[in-house]
């Protein structure tokens, strides 16, 4: 019977565990169609102005903008941007694998460091000579809990500062774009310098005659930071919306797991059960048996 007490409890914890996943599937459903919305009025603004700049910057001299000048690769930053919390499936470690990827691959030897957007990086980076905060006046990591455009543009700013002084020669974004409620696809997106159309788009945006108005020198101290704050605000957005999609996905697989495992234990249960009363009825007609004798 002690055996029978076990299987009874495993059935209540599974279906206690059950219940939490359950809602929690239901609480990124409903955060995921407030995120999703969220984005998809974001993401055509920002690819339009993201264009306008790429034809603007071809059109000019690398010189007369600092965000697009090329330099020789020394110090990369790259921009992990992750989730406060887990139980989202491989969500966050896709992009701390990525990280390492890029590291011991294309940026092997040289100096990178490491900007933490999620708790999750940050508790992974944080006591790494990688791990970096210096110049940021509050603490990067917590952007996820008071997620605003004037928050983002504080660490925008900061980013373009320290890439115009120096101190960066490339800075990287790694985060999850969000597709659809099941679907996450890991970026890796340079975010500074500017990158210029492809060749393969040049011929079309040359023919591009932009007026500027009152000038051009004017168009990119406007035009150049504000695209690279919504850049910066898109991706953090993207990632608010894939990290709801990844955790309903997720639960609602646990959600199912738990109700096979439960049917699976009550299964065992009836059978131990019914082995149980064999075994008594057994020893009494055994016992009957022996009082006749």
């Amino acid at each position: 019977m002690a055996n029978l007490k076990e299987i009874r409890t495993r059935i209540v914890s599974v279906n206690s565990t059950k219940q939490i996943t359950s809602a929690m599937k239901m609480v990124s459903a409903a955060k995921l169609k407030r995120a999703q919305d969220a984005i998809t009025r974001m993401r055509p603004y920002a690819q339009k102005l993201n264009e306008i700049l790429s034809n603007v910057s071809a059109s000019l001299d690398a010189s007369e903008s600092v965000f697009s000048q090329q330099r020789e690769l020394k110090n990369v930053l790259f921009v992990a941007i992750t989730s406060n919390r887990g139980l989202c499936g491989g969500f966050n470690n896709n992009v701390l694998k990525e990280i390492r990827g890029l590291m011991r691959g294309q940026y092997a030897g040289m100096n990178v460091h490491i900007l933490s957007l999620g708790k999750k990086a940050f508790d992974n980076y944080k006591k790494t000579p990688l791990h970096t905060t210096e110049g940021f006046n509050e603490t990067p990591y917590i952007i996820f809990d008071q997620l605003t455009f004037q928050n983002v543009s504080a660490i925008s700013e900061e980013l373009m500062k320290q890439f115009a002084s120096g101190k960066w020669d490339k800075i990287v974004l790694v985060y999850n774009r969000f597709k659809n409620a099941g679907v996450q696809i890991l970026e890796t997106e340079q975010y500074l310098p500017v990158i210029p159309p492809a060749s393969a788009a040049r011929s079309s945006s040359s023919k591009i005659d932009y007026i500027y108005e009152p000038d051009k020198e004017q168009i990119l101290t406007e035009l150049v930071p504000r695209s690279l704050k919504i850049q910066l605000f898109k991706a953090l957005l993207d990632s608010q919306a894939a990290e709801h999609g990844a955790r309903m996905t997720a639960m609602h697989k646990a959600t199912d797991n738990a109700s096979d495992m439960v049917k699976e234990l009550k299964l065992t249960y009836n059978k131990a059960r019914q082995a149980a009363i064999t075994g008594e009825i057994l020893e009494i007609v055994a016992g009957a048996e022996a009082l006749k004798g």
